[in-house]
This record gives structure tokens, sequence and C-alpha cells, in this order.
């Protein structure tokens, strides 16, 4: 009789929840151990974990499929120079590399609307997520996108995007980044906004959203929020802890 035999695993009562949530609860149990497809699911989600943060962003791809959807982008770089110096000193990371702020500040005119994609620690949420996320966030938002940059920045951390937003002198920053990825969700997608960022803007200042997926938060809904503190950010000209999200109390368009 194998290991995973049904009749060996004595069930938890929570089962029942399982069928709400991804999380690794009630899972059961063979005497003292768990079950052997449990240990299994586990190393291949430890295993899906490890690769996003390792595994590095397609920026050619990335850039050209925005590029087909009529996004202006721009390509940067942190002073981060490799994956392991990314993951080894953040400062890095949050730091926009010389010959790219240069670049930037001659690039376009001044724009309303800086957006920045960020590979983070898990480049397959900026791959999958981001493009899907600004084309809901678009048809919503009105401002001059014909000239309002997408900048991806490799090996870029949140901080990045105020280095950013300064080269190219835009009022409002909105920041897509790979999220620290769990067992559950190795590819969630971060958002941060920052009215008027500067160099040394605080974590007080930006309003996130987090956990955007098609099994966490839902694009549409994530634009519906994204689009509401966008708008409230810069008829208020504030952002972060004195900026509340009520976009719950707006309904989303079919």
């Amino acid at each position: 009789m194998h290991n995973d035999d049904k009749t060996l695993i004595q069930a938890n009562p929570w089962d029942e929840l399982r069928s709400h949530t991804n999380a690794r609860i009630a899972l059961g149990r063979v005497g003292s151990s768990l079950p052997t497809r449990e240990v299994l699911k586990f190393g291949l989600a430890h295993a899906q974990a490890r690769d996003a943060v390792h595994r590095p962003l397609d920026f050619t791809h990335l850039k050209h499929e925005l590029h087909a959807e009529g996004f202006r982008t721009l390509h940067v770089h942190s002073n981060a120079q490799d994956r392991q110096t990314y993951l080894l000193r953040p400062d890095y990371g949050r730091q926009l590399h010389d010959e790219s702020r240069i670049y930037l500040e001659h690039a376009l005119p001044a724009p309303e609307l800086a957006v920045v994609i960020c590979d983070g620690l898990s480049s397959i949420a900026a791959q999958r997520h981001s493009l899907p996320l600004l084309k809901a966030f678009r048809e919503r938002f009105s401002t001059d996108w014909a000239n309002t940059p997408v900048v991806i920045a490799e090996q870029g951390r949140v901080a990045i995007g105020d280095g950013i937003a300064v080269a190219l002198r835009a009022r409002l920053l909105i920041v897509l980044i790979g999220e620290r990825p769990g067992l559950s969700s190795p590819d969630s997608l971060g958002i941060y906004l920052t009215y008027q960022p500067a160099h040394g803007s605080m974590d007080s200042q930006r309003n996130c959203i987090s956990n955007v997926r098609p099994e966490g938060l839902p694009y549409a809904q994530a634009a519906l929020k994204l689009d509401y503190l966008a708008r409230e950010s810069l008829r208020l000209q504030l952002s972060g802890v004195s900026l509340k999200d009520d976009s719950n109390q707006l309904k989303i368009s079919s």
C-alpha cells in the first residue's frame, strides 16, 4: 500500500475551507507526517518561488508587447549591474544609474504621469500582469497617453521610481513591481502611487495596491482602485497616508 493512499490519510476538519483559499491549510496527515502529495506540492511551490526571484525579465518581449498596444516605452537601469548584486545590495536597486538619469532628462517634455515597470522580486509578475493592468487603467484614466512614458527599469526596486519621476519632471508616479513571492503566489504584482515624488520619498507618502493577478485582485478591480487614487491624488495634491482608498464605493463597469 502506497503512502499517498487515501485510506491512510486522516482528514482535517478544515478540509472544506481549502476550496476558498490557496493557503496551505488542512493538509491532512499520514501518521506523524504530511501526505506524500502535499510534500511534493510544497517542493514545487518552493521551486516556483525561487525561480520567480532569479528568472530575468524579458525586457525586449515586454517592450514589443507595450509598443503593440500603443504605449511609449523607455528602458533604464539601476545601479545594480546584475541579479546577484540586486539581491545582496537593495540600496543599489533603489538608485537610478547616472547614464539612465541623463537619458531621461532629455527624453521628452514633462508628463503629468510616469509609469514605471520594475522586475522587483518576481519578474514573472511584471511579465504577466503589467500590460493587462495598464490596458485596463488606460481605459479609465484620462491623460496624454501618447506622451506618457512607460519606463521599464532593470534591477529596480520601488524607490527607483522617485529618481525616474524627478528626471522626467512628472507630477504623478505609478510603479508596477513584482512582489516578493510566496508559496501560493509566485506572481503577484504590486502597485505604488506617489504624488510629486522626490529623492528620499518615504513609504508613508505612497499608496499601495497589492496581489494584482487573476487569482488575487483582478485587473479590472485593480484598475478601478488605481484610477480612483490617481484622480484623487491629482485633485488633492497628495498621496500616501493622507489619501484614503474609497474606491469600494464605486461600481466596476462591465
